[in-house]
């Protein structure tokens, strides 16, 4: 970033340190993951360095031991399952939102629809199981999609309204006056339009999901064990192996979709800004 000449030293100070700051804080939030991905190639039966040897025999444990796949298997389902319900429920939510014209009304009901993110998920947890033991839902399949759905709804709702701002209203009016239905407008006029940010929002509520322990913790059976739950169980139970080359599957699968997502971002931001020549060459 280039500094004026008359800028003084605390602000060159400033524009030099921030930099490194960041660069410091990224690399300690990133060393431990870095520390896991050699142990989970050792040949080693402890996690310790220096390793012994590289193998893959714990990546092989992970997809051949029943335990660890059929916690894989758990985590997949209820994560789709989790994902398409959530992404139904919350394009619809932000579509309503955008058609509300008080203006008053929308932030209040979107502030409602974003709560699980500002309230401590420990409370959301809590909550949750007590009223899940009152009407049964406890230690249900159900209520695991419920409660990751919960979770899940606010991101598909903040990433498609904000797709949505910059949607054109007229595009559907002019469909219905070409003679469209509602479904054949929104199926061939907004979705296509919005389509990156309903993806988005997708992608975020399965790694959602995908990564959920406190609530499953508090609410699932000990049969309904997922990837998170199987690998705290490793941690905290019989350390082995096994228990980095689970993690590091976990953090590849969500940094490969949180990938897909900013490579969605940007493919909108690009179109969005081709659109918006289009429309300014055009005008006269």
């Amino acid at each position: 970033m280039a500094l004026p000449i008359h800028a003084t030293f605390g602000q060159r100070l400033a524009a030099l340190g921030l930099p490194i700051l960041t660069a410091v804080v990224l690399f300690f939030l990133v060393a431990p993951i870095l520390l896991v991905v050699p142990l989970s190639f050792t040949a080693g039966e402890l996690l310790m360095y220096p390793i012994p040897g590289w193998s893959l025999r714990w990546y092989r444990d992970f997809l051949t031991n029943e335990m660890w796949t059929t916690a894989l298997r758990n985590s997949l389902v209820l994560g789709i399952i989790t994902t398409i319900v959530a992404t139904l429920l919350g394009t619809l939510a932000a579509l309503g939102l955008h058609g509300l014209t008080s203006s008053r009304l929308r932030a209040l009901l979107l502030g409602l629809l974003v709560t699980p993110l500002v309230i401590p998920l420990v409370i959301v947890a809590v909550a949750i199981f007590y009223y899940y033991a009152r009407i049964g839902l406890a230690g249900s399949f159900t209520g695991l999609v419920i409660a990751h759905t919960v979770l899940a709804l606010p991101f598909v709702v903040v990433t498609v309204a904000a797709t949505l701002q910059g949607f054109d209203r007229n595009l559907t009016r002019a469909a219905a006056s070409l003679g469209a239905s509602p479904a054949t407008a929104f199926l061939r006029v907004t979705l296509p339009l919005i389509g990156s940010g309903v993806v988005s929002g997708a992608l975020f509520a399965f790694v959602t999901s995908f990564d959920e322990l406190l609530v499953v913790l508090f609410i699932a059976s000990p049969l309904q064990r997922t990837l998170p739950r199987q690998i705290y169980s490793g941690v905290t139970e019989s350390i082995s192996p096994t228990v980095t080359a689970a993690a590091v599957v976990l953090v590849v699968v969500t940094l490969g979709l949180m990938g897909i997502v900013e490579w969605l971002r940007r493919r909108a931001e690009r179109l969005r800004g081709i659109q918006e020549g289009a429309n300014a060459h055009e005008t006269p």
